[in-house]
């Protein structure tokens, strides 16, 4: 599991901004949104607009994108445009199988030089800068590598990866495993990434997995409702189908005596059902969810409902998720070491406050708190005219 990510000249985060997802002094909801491991299995981020929440996602993203989709990429893009460093870092820490794995990247965009640093427990195996690197990640055996098998664009673990898969080095094939079996969401533009061998764009998914999994999940949560995946319907009074030989969803509500087909369905609905297989997918392995933009058409509860499921079903995954509803904001559904609030401040760009900072309470009321001020990252807007 992921239990630490430091920043630096990454985005808006200018300055070195270390974010912990380990598990802090509070007891409740310990056996529910702790894993066995004390990592933390969500955390929620709040801020106000452009305040750099979302690149912590894609902090966390760009890593699985360079290891599983993308190994040409224009890292001049994550470079902070305010500052005058050349490189940017990005310091990944996990927790497999009760050893720590550090992963550290430093990209200079501008020289076009990429280094990397691989530990398990404080053991250095993998040291790359530029064009020359060193490893022992295979037998034990230090190898030496130069131009002839690097290159500036490409992570080289990506590369040692795809030709070794790590044979002999159980900690780091599970490592793997874990990250491949991750996820991205933007639920505003319904954009979905597996990063493994599971399809979970949602007509994929209904194609192979069918809608059994879905409509459980309605049905054991008193949804009143029920998605059906044919070319047409019919009830006897009304006929629909697709315009072509392709396949639909049509919801049936138990409240009236017809379906409506998906692009006639409230906007929750949808992105509701185009999130839902990555959900439910995720619970039953070892990943991580990321979720942009979660409150994208959903009602207060509905979040709450997907945060509370995640953390119930999960054992070993992790979801990180920005949204702007602060009816999450509460004990009964995540501990304050679980919420970090983004701030941004001009030329020195993004920092964090966790909540679990000011200590507050388990019978305190922390979205109070937080719209009061206490931990900041709210916007500083004027109401008077």
């Amino acid at each position: 599991m992921l239990s630490k990510i430091v920043l630096k000249n990454f985005k808006s985060f200018k300055n070195e901004t270390e974010i912990d997802f380990s598990r802090t002094k509070y007891k409740f909801l310990e056996d529910i949104n702790v894993a066995e491991s004390g990592v933390l299995k969500g955390i929620m981020f709040v801020g106000a607009n452009a305040s750099g929440k979302s690149n912590i996602i894609i902090a966390i993203k760009l890593l699985l994108d360079l290891l599983f989709r993308e190994k040409d990429i224009n890292s001049r893009i994550f470079k902070c445009l305010f500052s005058d460093k050349e490189e940017f870092t990005l310091d990944y820490y996990f927790n497999i199988n009760k050893k720590e794995i550090r992963y550290l990247v430093i990209n200079n965009p501008v020289k076009n030089v990429l280094s990397e640093k691989l530990y398990i427990d404080n053991n250095l195996l993998l040291d790359r800068m530029g064009l020359t690197a060193r490893s022992s990640i295979i037998d034990q055996k230090e190898n030496l590598y130069d131009e002839n098998d690097l290159d500036n664009e490409t992570l080289f673990l990506r590369t040692l990866y795809f030709n070794t898969k790590f044979a002999g080095n159980e900690t780091l094939k599970c490592w793997f495993e874990y990250l491949q079996n991750s996820i991205y969401i933007n639920a505003f533009d319904r954009k979905v990434i597996s990063y493994g061998k599971d399809d979970l764009v949602l007509n994929d998914y209904l194609n192979t997995q069918g809608t059994d999994d879905i409509n459980n999940f309605f049905n054991k949560h008193n949804f009143n409702q029920v998605i059906e995946y044919s070319k047409e319907f019919s009830d006897g009074k009304i006929k629909l189908r697709t315009g072509d030989d392709s396949k639909t969803v049509f919801f049936r509500r138990e409240d009236i005596d017809t379906v409506i087909p998906y692009e006639e369905e409230s906007l929750g609905n949808q992105t509701l059902l185009n999130i839902l297989p990555s959900f439910i997918n995720i619970i039953n392995k070892k990943g991580i969810l990321l979720v942009d933009e979660f409150s994208s058409g959903f009602h207060n509860e509905l979040e709450e409902l997907l945060i509370k499921y995640f953390m119930r079903n999960s054992e070993s995954s992790q979801i990180f998720f920005v949204s702007h509803s602060t009816n999450i904001l509460t004990t009964s559904i995540l501990r304050p070491d679980q919420i970090y609030s983004v701030n941004f401040s001009g030329p020195e760009g993004s920092w964090l406050k966790r909540f679990s900072d000011e200590q507050p309470r388990l019978a305190q009321n922390i979205e109070k708190m937080y719209l009061s001020g206490v931990f900041e990252g709210l916007p500083n807007y004027d109401e008077t005219e």
